[in-house]
């Protein structure tokens, strides 16, 4: 399949890529109405990219069932009003399954979660990216790096084995590395999604990002909305200004080597009665006293 048919999915790529929470009932299953609730909220907001099974998702945290009910929930609910981007992840075997289930329920592509195995060569990177790529040639494939190691030669050897490899979702912290990844793989051959969502926006929209992902839009989509409106504009201030609107809560999300990531989100969504707070471990609730400051940054937003 020619690049010129993954247009519509580039497209969608330059753009806030939504990464939606997954809400738990009381009884600590996945909600599926309240998940529906806020799929609803971000389209009606204006969100036409979404990742379900995305690290704010609480990938990691999911069994098997789950995932795959999150990934029918979200398709059946979207419908055509937004493009779906589906993680997967863990083991070939289990990241191909995932994918070809989002290719039969109709999704448009996956992002490939970076692998969690401790030892990660360069060329065994590609050679995991290529076996869930040539399993759904179908689907556009992003793969998710965060491997401040991973050069830009590598993705460019994967993309030429795989041509439905079209975007990138780029997670490491460092906009100078960020651009010379982009360049050493091909600046104009990938849709570059900045993969640290606003905080890393600007600077990495400055060095040829066109799209961004986002935790925070799942409390504020206008606020997302603003800060990619300016930085397609070129207008850097609007998009600083809106920086300076999002810094505390991203602060928050990110302390302690963002340990409270998802917990955050959850919680803002929670002081707007849209979800129950409850995270699974690995994470771990809001301490009583931090909550107060999450509220009132969350009240604070044109909602």
């Amino acid at each position: 399949m020619s690049s010129v048919a993954f247009e519509t999915q580039r497209t969608a790529l330059a753009d806030v890529v939504a990464i939606p929470v997954t809400p738990f009932a009381e009884d600590g299953t996945v909600d599926p109405d309240v998940y529906r609730a806020l799929l609803r909220r971000l389209l009606d907001g204006g969100v036409r990219t979404l990742t379900p099974n995305g690290n704010t998702g609480e990938f990691y945290a999911l069994t098997p069932e789950e995932r795959r009910l999150v990934a029918e929930l979200t398709v059946e609910e979207v419908g055509d009003r937004a493009a779906i981007l589906v993680g997967v992840g863990h083991d070939v075997p289990t990241a191909v399954a995932s994918a070809r289930h989002a290719r039969d329920l109709g999704a448009q592509m996956v992002m490939v979660h970076q692998p969690v195995h401790p030892y990660v060569s360069a060329a065994g990177w590609v050679d995991y990216h290529r076996a869930i790529a040539e399993a759904v040639p179908e689907l556009g494939v992003v793969p998710y790096i965060r491997n401040a190691q991973l050069p830009g030669a590598r993705l460019a050897e994967l993309a030429d084995r795989c041509p439905n490899v079209i975007g990138v979702k780029y997670a490491v912290p460092d906009a100078a590395r960020f651009a010379a990844f982009a360049r050493d793989a091909g600046l104009d051959r990938f849709v570059w999604v900045a993969g640290l969502a606003e905080p890393y926006a600007p600077s990495y929209f400055s060095a040829g990002a066109t799209g961004f992902t986002s935790g925070l839009v799942n409390v504020a989509p206008a606020v997302s909305l603003d800060m990619i409106e300016a930085l397609r504009s070129g207008d850097y201030p609007a998009a600083m200004k809106v920086w300076e609107q999002i810094r505390r809560f991203e602060e928050l999300r990110a302390a302690n080597g963002s340990a409270n990531n998802v917990t955050v989100v959850k919680e803002a969504l929670a002081s707007l009665g849209l979800c129950r707070r409850d995270v699974r471990p690995p994470s771990k609730p809001l301490a009583e006293e931090e909550r107060a400051e999450v509220a009132a940054i969350a009240s604070g937003w044109s909602i």
